[in-house]
């Protein structure tokens, strides 16, 4: 496909006609020539935004970049309405790669109850792999709004489902070839499967039901990432048991395989949460089949404690995420 805006022909068939309007806050969404989205938000309604480029893979990035920015939103409380799209293609593209990709957009969104605003679409020389670039957008009473200064010292911190979902999934589909060398087709297929457990906005609604007080989406860094994150955010210290963080053992070996931390590789699926009763909280997740576990609490002071059977190490800055390294 030559270089420059997509062909309208294409981009009416396969990008706008692959997606649909759903919610009602939006009143004027993507169309040919029509450069701005419009909204329109309830009485005392506040507008949550957040944005992300998906660059760690090309298996499934149309899904992939709607359940990465939706999280983010969830984590603030918020209810994700809607999604900008900025994708940058490469020239060897061809039109049936970019309807799915679309395809896989719109269905996400149709399971998460988001419509897609708007956005640009290109074919580029600067890329050599499809680059999305998503802007989110949500809704929340600005009375509900979460933020993590918000969580304080005594609050136990829950993590939601295993760490490492996103790195697993996306490591089997990217090196699968290589894990075919050591392990068994079903052993792959199980762990590419994790992309299932993605979206947390279902946690997300739950803890905030309950009455958490602040949430972090465990992205890029993965968990010893947000741990950092939370706190800086907060102010506080941290005492964690490493034991208790919640890992599947295919993220485990798959991690050996590759010579990485899954303490510091990307787990988008797993959410963050600071509550006065986390072990209540744990509960109430459970009774709606998703797994979770109280690994330890915020603290006065500023100390961000590790234990592991009695050793004790200090949490460091967040550094350059594991991914990037298995992926080569």
């Amino acid at each position: 496909m030559k270089t420059g805006k997509l062909p309208e022909t294409v981009l009416v068939r396969s990008v706008l006609k692959q997606v649909h309007h759903r919610r009602e806050e939006v009143l004027v969404g993507p169309r040919v020539g029509q450069d701005c989205a419009v909204l329109e938000l309830g009485q005392d309604e506040v507008f949550v935004m957040s944005s992300d480029p998906i660059t760690g893979t090309t298996k499934d990035i149309g899904s992939h970049c709607i359940h990465i920015t939706a999280n983010d939103l969830a984590a603030s409380g918020a209810e994700p309405v809607g999604m900008m799209l900025t994708v940058m293609l490469p020239e060897g593209v061809e039109e049936p790669e970019i309807r799915k990709m679309m395809q896989d957009v719109e269905r996400t969104c149709g399971q998460l109850n988001i419509e897609i605003l708007g956005g640009h679409t290109e074919v580029t020389q600067v890329v050599t792999q499809p680059l999305i670039s998503v802007t989110g957008v949500g809704k929340i009473k600005k009375k509900e709004l979460l933020t993590t200064r918000q969580m304080k010292p005594g609050q136990d911190i829950v993590i939601s489902k295993w760490i490492g979902l996103e790195a697993t999934t996306i490591l089997a589909k990217e090196k699968e070839e290589e894990l075919r060398t050591v392990f068994s087709e079903e052993f792959i297929r199980r762990a590419q499967e994790f992309d299932r457990y993605l979206s947390v906005l279902e946690e997300a609604r739950i803890a905030h039901a309950w009455g958490a007080s602040a949430m972090h989406d465990i992205t890029e860094g993965g968990v010893f990432g947000a741990l950092w994150e939370m706190a800086e955010g907060a102010g506080t210290g941290l005492d964690v048991d490493l034991r208790k963080i919640p890992i599947r053992q295919e993220t485990v070996e798959i991690c050996e395989f590759f010579g990485v931390n899954p303490y510091l590789i990307m787990s988008s699926g797993s959410m963050m949460i600071a509550s006065d009763d986390g072990h209540h909280l744990v509960d109430e997740l459970k009774k709606a089949g998703i797994a979770a576990a109280v690994i330890g609490q915020a603290t006065d002071g500023k100390d961000r404690i590790l234990r592991n059977n009695g050793d004790v190490r200090y949490l460091d800055r967040p550094q350059t995420d594991e991914l990037y390294k298995a992926l080569g």
